[in-house]
């Protein structure tokens, strides 16, 4: 009998590429998530996908569902692709099963996650990164921020949503930082925005890819994944191998910018996976570097949002008399959605869209938070008290 994985944030496009990887590799593949994962059940990676409740509105029930789980389907190992990584970490650690989760202690989530604290992290381990200062009130904010050329953005945050740049004094007053909701005023970098994806085990990397997109909505989020010069990748492979010995397992991925200078500074971490998994091109070795049982290199190519080409790339290309640039990108790039033997996911990515489009005007949310509110972690404590039953 093949053995069992779990793997979690099935709502995930990256969630999906990981299951094509683990099946690849021989693996037995569940998902799991809490909203209906449709991409994921229109796939036929994995076995099965499970509803569990959510861990920021339900947390006694969603560790009732994990433990469940945990003992129903027996799983050598579990694989969190978005933000439930915390609360699980959180909760194995509390209840012992710590040793089967792919990702690092809670403690170190925290400070990766903490825009603030990774600025610091970097600056131990000699790495890059824009000038920083944390402020936990509108005093410290106003003095730091304001007539400055600087990004701020909160602490506790994803997907660059909040971030300000350059912010005038009626936006810096609409912002109310504190001790539990910090704020960071980071100096400005122009450059070329790229991004890296890592799995580390033991302190050592078994899986590396860098990229950048050319491709990204006005919100800026990319929908097109181009793997980065050799040169490059390699500056930014020296900088994930520093970080490697801190997260020591698990996976993690950073945002950088290539100042005029050609040097990489380090913008923020996120300890999850993101849009690197794909690079990889769901290889069976990638499925065992997600174990530590293997090296896994990514493959060239592009790797498209099928979705989101067609849509937002496509009035992006005929809006600035790019529609060739957009016929060659949709050509010749790999689509992250569907798969040879595999045709199904778009679909259900459509019905997910739909579903979290609705929650979105329902909750009066914009759409990114709408996707994400049910999982994220904003820094507030994860005890065991939460998960008792009532």
């Amino acid at each position: 009998m093949a053995d069992r994985v779990l793997v979690t944030g099935a709502r995930a496009p990256a969630a999906l590429d990981i299951a094509r990887s683990l099946k690849a590799a021989g693996f037995e593949v569940h998902m799991a998530d809490c909203v209906p994962a449709r991409i994921a059940r229109r796939s036929n990676a994995p076995i099965a996908v499970y509803r569990h409740s959510s861990p920021v509105y339900r947390p006694a029930e969603f560790a009732r569902d994990i433990r469940r789980l945990i003992d129903r389907i027996d799983p050598i190992a579990v694989v969190p692709t978005c933000e439930e990584v915390f609360h699980l970490a959180a909760l194995a650690e509390a209840e012992g099963w710590f040793d089967k989760l792919i990702a690092p202690p809670f403690e170190t989530l925290a400070t990766l996650h903490h825009k603030g604290r990774f600025a610091v992290l970097c600056d131990e381990l000699g790495l890059p990164v824009p000038t920083t200062t944390v402020v936990t009130d509108s005093a410290g904010l106003m003095h730091e921020a304001l007539d400055a050329d600087v990004v701020v953005k909160p602490a506790w945050s994803r997907f660059g949503s909040q971030a300000l740049i350059k912010p005038d004094a009626a936006a810096l007053e609409s912002l109310r930082p504190s001790p539990e909701t910090p704020w960071l005023v980071q100096s400005r970098v122009k450059g070329e925005e790229v991004s890296f994806y890592a799995i580390a085990h033991d302190g050592v990397l078994t899986a590396f890819s860098a990229y950048r997109s050319g491709w990204r909505t006005r919100g800026g989020a990319a929908y097109v994944f181009t793997p980065l010069a050799e040169s490059v990748f390699d500056r930014l492979r020296t900088m994930a191998d520093a970080l490697a010995r801190v997260v020591r397992r698990g996976q993690f991925a950073c945002d950088a910018i290539i100042d005029v200078r050609g040097q990489p500074l380090l913008i923020e971490c996120n300890p999850r996976a993101t849009s690197g998994v794909h690079l990889f091109g769901r290889s069976a070795a990638f499925g065992r570097a997600l174990l530590g049982r293997d090296i896994a290199r990514p493959g060239p190519g592009n790797w498209r949002n099928s979705i989101m080409l067609d849509t937002f790339g496509l009035a992006d290309a005929l809006r600035t008399q790019q529609l060739m640039a957009w016929r060659d990108e949709h050509r010749l790039s790999h689509d992250i959605l569907s798969a040879p033997r595999d045709p199904l996911p778009p679909l259900g990515a459509l019905m997910d869209a739909a579903g979290f489009g609705l929650r979105a005007l329902t909750s009066g949310q914009d759409l990114a938070s709408a996707m994400t509110a049910d999982i994220e972690w904003n820094g507030q404590p994860l005890t065991p008290a939460l998960w008792e039953g009532p």
